[in-house]
């Protein structure tokens, strides 16, 4: 019922998820990121609890084989879940239970990590991979890129209707949150859309929320 990818940016520090599903609201229970920490998504048969606890595992340093180990010994259905683990330091991993539904498949690279299943292709995840490793831009530009590869060789067996996006950087909240939980268009390019609309005003956020004296004009009646 998913298609997703977390990744990192060494450079920037910046880490980030991108999702689309057939299941309505889909960002809202699989995408976690965590400055400093890293990006989880939970997804097949979600349990919304495992993303945020991964990333609870990357803040206290353990790695993608020890945050599984340790997921599996919580979750007594561990067998129906599919985990993408990107932390921002180590090794990218992820894991598919035995119960993971219809065609299902992943891959990894240097700084990323792909999944899905119900696809319709085992090729997909390595094609989201391989844009986003060879494109070129901010995090958020690349996540959507892969986003986008993997639409275009097929997605889901069925229809998608939700996609989102989630990507932190230094502050202590995503400084990039968009969802579309549901429409009857193509989801990931009304979410490409929207980050090109969000894009030249996600800094002018961050400062308010830290420098407000220096934020730009809100642009409403009354403002200075």
């Amino acid at each position: 019922m998913t298609f997703s990818i977390a990744a990192r940016c060494p450079d920037s520090g910046m880490v980030g998820v991108a999702l689309a599903s057939s299941s309505i609201c889909v960002a809202s229970r699989c995408a976690n990121v965590r400055a400093g920490a890293g990006a989880a998504l939970s997804q097949n048969v979600t349990n919304p609890v495992l993303g945020q606890r991964a990333l609870e595992l990357m803040a206290q340093g353990l790695d993608s084989g020890q945050i599984v180990e340790r997921l599996g010994a919580f979750d007594p259905f561990i067998e129906w879940r599919q985990l993408v683990l990107v932390p921002l330091r180590g090794t990218p991993a992820v894991f598919t239970g035995n119960k993971a539904l219809g065609v299902f498949g992943s891959a990894s690279g240097k700084n990323c990590a792909a999944a899905g299943n119900l696809l319709a292709t085992t090729a997909l995840p390595q094609v989201m991979v391989d844009a986003f490793e060879n494109s070129r831009g901010s995090l958020p530009d690349r996540l959507l890129a892969a986003m986008q590869a993997a639409v275009d060789v097929g997605g889901e067996a069925g229809p998608i209707h939700a996609a989102g996006i989630k990507v932190a950087d230094k502050a202590d909240w995503p400084v990039v949150d968009l969802r579309v939980d549901w429409t009857e268009g193509p989801p990931v390019a009304e979410l490409v859309a929207l980050w090109q609309r969000y894009q030249p005003q996600m800094q002018a956020y961050v400062t308010r929320a830290l420098s407000p004296e220096e934020a730009p004009s809100y642009g409403v009646p009354g403002d200075p």
